[in-house]
C-alpha cells in the first residue's frame, strides 16, 4: 500500500476510487460476471459518475474493506448504480463511493442490456436495503 499514500502519509484520494473500482469487479468476477464473460459476451462496464465521500483518513499499515451494494437498476437493466462502504480493518467507516454507470457494446460502442445469463447474475448482487 506504499504507493497509494501521499505526502500527508495517507490514502491518497484517487486511490479510494481504485479501490472501489477493483472491489466492484472481484465482485462481479466471483459471481461468475468478469472480465471474460464481459469480453465473449462483446460488453463492458462504463462510468458516468462517481462520487467520493472521504469521512476518515487510511494510513500506512491500515487494512481496508469495501462493500458493494446495488442500488438502482434501470427497467431494460442497461444503467444501474452502486453505493460502496469503505472500512478499516477495526470496523471505523473511511468513505462512502456512489458510482452511476451502464453497459457498453464494445464493438457498437452503444448502450446495451446485459445478456439473460450476465443478468441473473448481476441481479444476484446485494441490494441496498430502505
Amino acid at each position: 500500500m506504499w504507493s497509494q499514500l501521499d505526502a500527508n502519509m495517507h490514502l491518497r484520494h484517487s486511490a479510494y476510487a481504485d479501490f472501489a473500482a477493483q472491489a466492484r469487479l472481484e465482485l462481479l468476477e466471483k459471481l461468475g460476471c468478469g472480465m471474460k464473460e464481459f469480453a465473449k459476451h462483446k460488453i463492458g462496464p462504463v462510468l458516468f459518475r462517481e462520487e467520493l465521500i472521504y469521512l476518515k483518513e487510511v494510513g500506512p499499515g491500515d487494512t481496508i474493506r469495501i462493500t458493494c451494494e446495488l442500488s438502482k437498476l434501470s427497467q431494460d437493466h442497461s444503467r444501474w448504480s452502486f453505493v460502496q462502504h469503505m472500512h478499516k480493518g477495526d470496523g471505523t467507516k473511511v468513505a462512502t463511493i456512489n458510482v452511476d454507470g451502464a453497459w457498453i457494446d464494445t464493438e457498437k460502442r452503444k448502450l446495451a442490456a446485459l445478456p439473460p445469463e450476465l443478468l441473473k447474475v448481476f441481479q444476484s448482487i446485494p441490494k441496498i436495503e430502505g
